[in-house]
């Protein structure tokens, strides 16, 4: 007998996976995590069994509800199912794939296009925070043709600009969780911060290596993966964030000088092996830190500005660039604007099939929130 769950498959930015509705998925977190395996095909590497793309950044799922939070229109839980274990991971939003939301949210009847701009509240459940996302809506509906390109994803498609700035201390509470700009751990000066996503910045040069590595030098260097891995769950237990060692938060990145006119060279982590490009909330993160003096990245940083900067990060697969205003008062920083423009396709349309005997299609949830409650941050078992 086979289980049927509408699903929507998506290109959100330079991540896929499909987008589903939360009053279709189960209520219960055990069975929640069961169908997410076998809906992807994990554990393995190829996902050969499930609609996983093999990897970390095609094995991603977004599940969208109305929103009953004053001044919100939809709720949004990320989760990542890692390929090759039995991890479901909620810990972290995905920008990426929150590029295709809005979009989504409009062809299900949630949000209401106008023309020729649609302006939709999000709130990313993962990290308790709001994103407000500009979609481009010339005849009222949703669109995803247009001339905006992003390094990573081949031609064109419709402008999605997101706004990150209330997702400061999303996880933590705070920009700066460990109320330092930076501090040590493992012989190494880090930063940890927590703006769209909790992180921890490493300069490349301290574990050997330049900043310009390729994702496939990155990947098969074990012992530098190892090292990555023992400074991030110090700096999640630093963090307030608890055991880290099975989430993929904090995230770590590497970071170097610019050396293609950008403002900073960084790889990204996810956080078992290199981003091909480089996640949004990330770049968020990142280019908040290298604005405020005192942290690695502000050291490494070609001379950016707090007022207004846009901080061109150089990735392996080309640049990300992200708009910040920030300022100092007297209870810290104030962040004004975070954006960036990304795009985002629909794919396909279609039903995802599982075996009844991992779901009967029974005790559905009713919601974002209802599905969240006691998801947050725990793994499969």
């Amino acid at each position: 007998m086979i289980t049927r769950i509408p699903a929507y498959l998506y290109r959100g930015g330079t991540s896929k996976g499909p987008l589903i509705l939360a009053n279709n998925l189960p209520a219960d977190r055990a069975v929640l995590n069961k169908v997410m395996l076998v809906a992807m095909g994990s554990p393995h590497a190829r996902q050969i069994d499930g609609i996983g793309g093999a990897e970390t950044l095609t094995s991603k799922i977004a599940v969208v509800s109305a929103s009953s939070r004053p001044g919100v229109d939809v709720d949004y839980l990320f989760i990542q199912v890692n390929p090759e274990s039995d991890v479901v991971d909620y810990s972290s939003n995905c920008g990426n794939m929150l590029s295709a939301v809005g979009p989504f949210s409009i062809e299900m009847g949630l949000v209401k296009a106008n023309a020729p701009q649609t302006r939709v509240t999000i709130h990313n459940v993962n990290t308790n925070s709001a994103i407000e996302v500009i979609l481009h809506t010339p005849d009222g509906e949703a669109c995803y043709e247009g001339d905006a390109a992003i390094d990573g994803v081949p031609g064109t498609g419709a402008p999605v600009r997101q706004n990150f700035a209330a997702t400061v201390g999303g996880s933590t509470g705070k920009l700066f969780p460990t109320g330092r700009e930076s501090e040590m751990i493992d012989g190494i000066d880090v930063t940890c911060i927590d703006a769209a996503v909790p992180m921890v910045i490493v300069p490349a040069s301290a574990v050997g290596k330049t900043g310009y590595e390729s994702k496939l030098q990155l990947d098969v260097d074990a012992a530098l993966i190892a090292r990555l891995g023992k400074i991030r769950v110090e700096a999640g237990r630093r963090m307030g964030l608890g055991d880290c060692s099975g989430l993929v938060v904090p995230k770590p990145v590497l970071i170097a000088p610019a050396r293609d006119g950008g403002v900073i060279a960084s790889r990204d982590f996810v956080p078992f092996n290199c981003h091909a490009t480089y996640s949004v909330t990330g770049s968020i993160a990142l280019s908040l830190a290298c604005v405020v003096p005192g942290t690695v990245a502000h050291t490494v940083a070609r001379s950016p500005s707090c007022a207004d900067s846009v901080i061109n990060i150089e990735h392996p697969s080309g640049v990300i660039d992200v708009r910040v205003r920030a300022r100092r008062t007297a209870n810290g920083w104030m962040v004004d604007e975070a954006s960036l423009l990304r795009t985002c396709r629909k794919l396909f349309e279609g039903q995802i099939c599982i075996p009844s005997r991992i779901w009967d299609g029974t005790h559905k949830a009713g919601s974002v929130a209802e599905l969240a409650l006691g998801a947050i941050g725990a793994p499969a078992v």
